[in-house]
């Protein structure tokens, strides 16, 4: 399976818009998710790349890396590019209806933890402060999320909560092929190869 690594690659794009946030005045303005904008499409993709400060993409890139890295090897780049940027415009989609702005990379990766779910349920992982199975995080998070609809903050907990839902149907859909790869032979022999092999050495 061809894996070329594109959860680094998306962690390094969102790097590079997070410092251009800061040398080019207007940048974020142009690129944010805006409700005042909705015919402007682009918006929906870039916004994803853009973040509101230094705690905010740090503690993105983290859970892109980590997480990210487990899915695209399990369903290939490919698919984790699907998973990605459907369920993160599949958030702002849902979002740009409930919040006046929005930016940052939080769609998507809920998107990945959703697809994580149903992929990996029993993935131990370190959450809330001790590891636990995946799928225990994962209901934990959705029950923050849905209180903090009801809480007032600057959390786009709808995007949240529309990225996993993205991310568990995506789950679904390449669950069983994920099973179907890990299960074919590492290594191929080439029958022509043997027969031939056979009859003029046996």
């Amino acid at each position: 399976m061809e894996n070329r690594i594109y959860t680094f690659w998306i962690a390094g794009a969102c790097a590079i818009f997070f410092i251009l946030q800061f040398l080019i005045p207007g940048f974020t303005d142009f690129l944010l998710l805006d409700q005042s904008k909705p015919l402007e499409l682009w918006r929906f993709v870039t916004s994803m790349f853009l973040h509101g400060g230094l705690a905010h993409i740090i503690s993105n890139l983290f859970v892109l890396v980590l997480f990210g890295l487990t899915l695209e090897k399990l369903i290939g780049s490919k698919r984790f590019l699907m998973v990605y940027f459907v369920s993160g415009i599949l958030a702002n989609i849902i979002a740009i209806n409930f919040y006046q702005s929005s930016l940052g990379a939080s769609g998507a990766i809920f998107g990945i933890i959703g697809a994580l779910i149903i992929i990996r349920p029993t993935l131990t992982v370190f959450a809330f402060g001790m590891p636990m199975p995946m799928f225990i995080a994962g209901i934990l998070w959705i029950i923050l999320d849905l209180i903090g609809v009801f809480v007032p903050s600057d959390v786009a907990n709808i995007a949240h909560l529309t990225g996993i839902a993205g991310g568990i149907i995506l789950g679904i859909i390449f669950r069983d092929w994920s099973y179907k790869e890990e299960r074919k032979p590492k290594i191929i022999i080439d029958e022509n190869y043997v027969r031939n092999w056979e009859d003029n050495y046996l």
